[in-house]
Parts: C-alpha cells; sequence; structure tokens
C-alpha cells in the first residue's frame, strides 16, 4: 500500500457521511486515477463520485445547498457549496492545467501592444464545453439496476444493502474500485485551522476495496467488463465507446473477450442519444491518442454509425504532394495536429470530408474542385447530428471552408485583414493548427517561408479596423451632418465606406469618411 492525495473537499464529505453513522466510499473513476497519479503526476483527478447506505434524503439533509433531480438515487453539490460549509480554511495553490493560457498563440488578443480598441470584445476565449468539465460532487445510494430494454438505462433502481452490490453494477473492472477512508484521520485534518487544497493520506489511514480483479487489470493495462462484455454492453450501448475511449485516454489495450463483444454489439450504438455519444467521441479526439482512437472504432464496425462520411474517403487517390488515399491523410492530419482542443482537432480530421463527393480525374490527375465549400456543408451535418453548440458548429465550419487559404508575398494588406475577418480572430491560431497538421499529414514540412511571412503580416494588421464599428464615423453622424434618413441606404453607405477603409486604413478619419460619404450619398 502507498500514500494517495486526494481533495480535501473529498474528505470533507466523507466525513460528513460517516459521522451521521453511515458508510461513504469514494468509487469508480476517481479510485483508478488516485492509484495511476501516484506513479504519473500528469494525471489529475477532477471527477470524485461517492457512494453511501444513506438514502438520497438523507444525504440531502447532510449537505446544505444539497438537491436531487434523477431517479438514481445521486444527490449532487458544487464544489462552491462544499468549501463554503467546510469548518477548515483551505490554502488554495494556482494549477497551470486550471489556468486559461494564450502561450505560444500567434493572435494573443488580450496581449498585443497595438490592438484596435473595438477588439476588445474578441478577447474572450472560447469557453469548454460543459461535457468537458465538472463542477459536481455526487452522492449515490448503494443501489441495484432492474432490467434493461432499451440499450440505454435500468428500467428500474433499487436500493442496495451493500457496497458489493453497487459494484457489481458498474461497467470495467478499473472503475468498480472503492475507497474507504479512515474517519478518525478525515477528523485530524478537518479539525485544522487551516490546511491545503489536497491532502497525502497514509497507506494506514485508508482501505482500497477490490471485487473484479480491477487493480491487476489497471496494473496489466487491460480494459475489461465486470462480468459478461456481451450483457454489459447489451444493458448499455455507450459503454462501447467508454471502453475505446479509456483505452485511448489511459494506453491501455481492450481484453480480448471485451473487444469481441464490442464488434459483435456495435450496431447498438444506433439506440444511444447522440449526446451521449457526442460526449466520448470528443473525449477520445481530446485524448494523446486520437488516431488510434478513429482506428479501432473502424475496426470494431462502430465507425459507420459515428462517422459513416470519413468512410468513404478509403481508397481515394490524391495528387500532388499526397501520399496517400484520403482516409489515410485523414488520419494523420489528426495525429499531427498541434491543437488539444477537441473541436479543432475534430475540424481536422473531417477537413477533406468533401474529396470523395469533388473527385474527378483531369489529364489523368485527380482533383477536388471545390471540395472545401462542399465538406463544409456535410461538416456542419455532421456537428448538427452531434449535438454540438451553434458556437462549435461554426467553428468547425469556419475551419474546414477556410482551410484551403493560400498566401502569396504580393498579397496586400487589405486581402490579409480580409482573410482576418472572414476566418474571425479567435480561429486564426485554429487554423493554422489545423494546417499544420494538414501539411504534417501529408507528407509535407510543418510550415513554410508563406506561411511564416503571412503570421508575421496577420499580426502586424491586428491594430486595423476589422469591423463597420471601428468606422471614426456611424449612422448618427451621416443623419447629423448629411442629412440622411434612416433606412436601407444609410447601412449601404456605411458598408461602402467600410471596404474603403480596408482598403486604406488611413482614410478611417472622421473628416475623410465624411468628405467620402458625400460622393456616396
Amino acid at each position: 500500500m502507498i500514500t494517495i492525495t486526494v481533495d480535501t473537499e473529498v474528505l470533507f464529505i466523507i466525513h460528513t457521511l460517516q459521522k451521521a453513522g453511515f458508510e461513504a466510499y469514494i468509487v469508480g473513476g476517481a479510485v483508478r486515477d488516485i492509484l495511476l497519479a501516484v506513479d504519473d503526476d500528469s494525471i489529475s483527478v477532477t471527477d470524485f463520485d461517492f457512494t453511501t447506505n444513506a438514502k438520497p434524503k438523507e444525504i440531502l439533509e447532510l449537505f446544505a445547498d444539497s438537491f436531487y433531480e434523477n431517479t438514481f438515487g445521486t444527490v449532487s453539490i458544487t464544489r462552491e457549496h462544499v468549501r463554503e460549509h467546510m469548518p477548515v480554511a483551505l490554502s488554495l495553490a494556482l494549477h497551470d492545467d486550471n489556468l486559461s493560457s494564450t502561450n505560444n498563440k500567434l493572435i494573443d488578443i488580450e496581449s498585443a501592444s497595438k490592438i484596435h480598441e473595438s477588439l476588445a470584445d474578441a478577447t474572450h476565449q472560447h469557453k469548454a464545453p460543459e461535457y468537458q468539465t465538472k463542477a459536481l460532487y455526487e452522492i449515490t445510494t448503494f443501489r441495484s439496476d432492474g432490467a434493461y430494454t432499451n440499450n440505454r438505462h435500468p428500467e428500474t433502481v433499487t436500493w442496495g444493502e451493500s457496497l458489493k452490490e453497487d459494484v457489481d453494477r458498474r461497467d470495467f473492472t478499473i472503475n468498480a474500485l472503492a475507497l474507504e477512508i479512515d474517519q478518525a484521520f478525515c477528523t485530524s485534518i478537518l479539525e485544522k485551522k487551516e490546511t491545503s487544497e489536497y491532502t497525502q493520506v497514509p497507506a494506514e489511514a485508508y482501505t482500497l476495496i477490490d471485487y473484479h480483479e480491477g487493480i491487476t487489470d489497471l496494473k496489466n493495462g487491460l480494459i475489461r467488463t465486470v462480468g459478461n462484455p456481451n450483457k454489459r454492453f447489451m444493458e448499455d450501448a455507450l459503454r462501447i465507446l467508454r471502453a475505446i475511449r479509456f483505452s485511448v485516454q489511459l494506453n491501455m489495450q481492450i481484453e480480448d473477450e471485451t473487444y469481441a463483444a464490442i464488434e459483435t454489439h456495435a450496431k447498438l450504438l444506433q439506440n444511444i442519444s447522440w449526446e451521449r455519444i457526442r460526449d466520448e467521441f470528443l473525449k477520445m479526439l481530446a485524448s494523446n491518442y486520437p488516431r488510434e482512437a478513429i482506428e479501432i472504432l473502424d475496426a470494431c464496425g462502430c465507425l459507420e454509425y459515428l462517422l459513416p462520411e470519413l468512410l468513404l474517403g478509403k481508397g481515394v487517390e490524391q495528387g500532388g504532394h499526397h501520399t496517400t488515399d484520403v482516409w489515410e491523410h485523414s488520419l494523420a492530419a489528426l495525429e499531427t495536429c498541434p491543437s488539444k482542443d477537441p473541436i479543432v482537432r475534430l475540424a481536422t480530421l473531417i477537413h477533406d470530408i468533401g474529396k470523395p463527393d469533388t473527385f474527378k480525374r483531369i489529364n489523368g490527375q485527380p482533383t477536388f474542385y471545390n471540395h472545401e465549400v462542399v465538406g463544409a456543408h456535410m461538416a456542419k451535418s455532421i456537428c448538427r447530428r452531434l449535438k454540438l453548440s451553434k458556437e462549435e458548429t461554426e467553428r468547425i465550419f469556419i475551419l474546414v471552408r477556410n482551410h484551403m487559404f493560400y498566401y502569396q508575398p504580393e498579397n496586400t494588406d487589405a486581402s490579409i485583414r480580409r482573410f482576418m475577418r472572414k476566418v474571425g480572430l479567435n480561429n486564426i491560431d485554429d487554423i493554422l493548427d489545423l494546417r499544420e497538421g494538414d501539411r504534417l499529414g501529408s507528407g509535407a514540412k510543418k510550415t513554410s517561408w508563406r506561411l511564416e511571412e503571412m503570421k508575421q503580416r496577420m499580426v502586424e494588421q491586428l491594430h486595423q479596423p476589422f469591423a463597420i464599428k471601428d468606422l471614426a464615423i456611424n449612422g448618427h453622424d451621416l443623419m447629423n451632418e448629411l442629412g440622411l434618413k434612416p433606412g436601407p441606404r444609410l447601412g449601404e453607405i456605411l458598408q461602402q465606406l467600410f471596404e474603403e477603409v480596408l482598403e486604406d486604413p488611413e482614410l478611417n478619419t472622421r473628416e475623410a469618411l465624411l468628405e467620402k460619404a458625400k460622393e456616396l450619398a
């Protein structure tokens, strides 16, 4: 046994339940990750779940501000509320992995020294979607699941009498571990006036409970179901994707019998909601092995239900600098894309999704004219199927639609600004990450002198106008100075003035624009 590290807030939850006379255990993936983190400090444990013999009503009485909104015996409480009710003050440490960083970004809007004031509203970073974060602690009553008739959820849930009943219903052995922490130890930590955000728990202060040889599978790097894999996947087909996701997240192998069951039951994914599929799929793309995730999905017959469009690239020959078919190129681009953002990685994976539909052979050479246009609309359909947000869908559409951007030294500054405006400042770094993956995935170098020159020129243009609101005059000025009336013509004049300024930013003065407006009125 070894010393482990847990959040001090976790001790408070356990202690509160124990002090009231209930059993309390950390269960599931948190236990797995706590053990893995002992030897790998890159692993952070952020998703804590608890199980107890306390009933939901009893849990609600113990934790102020907790809430119960389901039929599965799970009571939730936010981390903020846990901290509010803890008797001990926490000395919080800052962790780089929890902070938004713009390091190594080409368009770092927040720190650009020459930034135009109108760009201030573009300084926000893309918000992490809800499926990437979890700000809740979940406490679930021991339970046994009834029959599964829809490959998704149990028809009934019965309160269990023991921890074993609870872990027996879980998906994989490495997720069927439970951790009990000694009540006296919890008390000793929480009686202090102040303690750190994390607590070192010595071996003598905790008990690790393993009914299904999960620790052995963890050491051997195996993903194996609890009990019969055919039964487990027929109960909830999402477990098929979870097995693949854990495989690439944890760099573990799917056990042979479990893998065979995945192949047998892949078609059951048709019964799973796209929201649940989306969450697992994006976690695969966010892992360190996104290419391997796609290859496993393909090999076991799952990809045809998730992303059938991608399969059409198999055998589609490419010309020019490409050395592989569209399928292999798409996988290689995904593998080499430097962005960690699953949305950018998805855009990179499907950036050439329009090539099969636009394939033609001219003078013996394969061509794909306008594949980026066709592909962008296909990408939007894929995003809708995956139930991505409007913002995420728009980002992917923009990245796929504009991934064929081309630069020559003779391009004007105005053309550089037009490109930046079309793509959007918040998407510039993303499209450059996609381009790097695209280049590396086709066997080229990661960059070129043209691309580096274009990057420099984009940085130089950051202080220039990028929208009508950046003009030195507005509609009220046109009405007051020129006697124009509200209406479509007013907007047309402002748009024409903006086009002039986009070509020549020196025109963006009140005097020059009013003079030009007189000519247009």
